[in-house]
């Protein structure tokens, strides 16, 4: 069993940065691909990031986003730049028991309760 908490959301104005936290515990955390998704009102939970030795953006994200790991710690971040309107949602924290990158909520089984990023224009 895998618990995933998220952490460091919150309000911030369009330009602005944040850093989302996700602390893992149970199994063994480096041999998990960690991913962060994301869910706007009235849509779909959508790919962010992934990460294992390698990083995968969603192309809304690339060059704004970095996800890094930190194994020691069994923590994994989404740092934020730039943000957008666009960019509020709610904020997951997801883990898989394969090591491959991937975009795919199904390649998740651990998921994170999840943290509001709301950005004012």
């Amino acid at each position: 069993q895998v618990q995933l908490v998220e952490s460091g959301g919150g309000l911030q104005q369009a330009g602005h940065s944040l850093r989302l936290s996700c602390v893992a515990s149970g199994r063994t955390f480096s041999s998990s691909v960690m991913g962060w998704f994301r869910q706007a009102p009235g849509k779909e939970r959508e790919f962010v990031a992934s990460i294992t030795g390698s990083t995968l953006y969603a192309d809304s994200v690339k060059g704004r986003f970095t996800i890094s790991r930190d194994n020691a710690k069994k923590t994994v971040y989404l740092q934020m730049n730039s943000l957008k309107f666009e960019d509020t949602a709610v904020y997951y924290c997801a883990a898989g028991l394969r090591f491959l990158l991937s975009r795919y909520n199904r390649d998740y089984s651990y998921w994170g309760q999840g943290t509001q990023v709301t950005v004012s224009s």
